[in-house]
Parts: C-alpha cells; sequence; structure tokens
C-alpha cells in the first residue's frame, strides 16, 4: 500500500517561496497568476494491509516528523 501526504503552509502563513515563484511566472509572461502556495508531497510504502490503521499510522509520522504542526497542515492520500 502507497500513502500520499501533501504538506502546506497554513493559511495566514507567510509563503515567501511561494511569492517568488508567483513572481518568477508573472516575468515570464504568465500574467494570469495572482497567488501561489508552495507545499511537498511525501510517497510512503507501507506493509500495511488495514486502510484505517495505516491512516492512523501516516498520521502520527506527520504529526512527528513530517509536518511542522504550527504552521503547516497536512493531508493523507491512500493510493
Amino acid at each position: 500500500m502507497k500513502a500520499r501526504v501533501t504538506v502546506m503552509l497554513k493559511n495566514g502563513v507567510l509563503d515567501p517561496q511561494g511569492e517568488a515563484i508567483r513572481h518568477a511566472l508573472g516575468s515570464l509572461g504568465f500574467s494570469g497568476v495572482t497567488g501561489v502556495r508552495q507545499g511537498k508531497v511525501i510517497e510512503l510504502d507501507l506493509e500495511a494491509t488495514d486502510p484505517a490503521a495505516a491512516e492512523a499510522e501516516v498520521g502520527r509520522m506527520c504529526e512527528t516528523l513530517l509536518a511542522n504542526t504550527v504552521i503547516e497542515r497536512w493531508s493523507v492520500e491512500l493510493i
């Protein structure tokens, strides 16, 4: 089983990388972009067979290591 974790900055937290991307896109002629939020995706290969247990375990991974829960939010998708 695989799990895909998406980690993004929480709303209200400044995203300087996202702003740099938005500015660069504008410089390259992509004028319709008004905002960018940059994040990360982590894919995990799991030995689990129970989806509910796997999702709970990955959630603990996020809370412990994969996300800074003070400024980031995360979501888990089992694939």
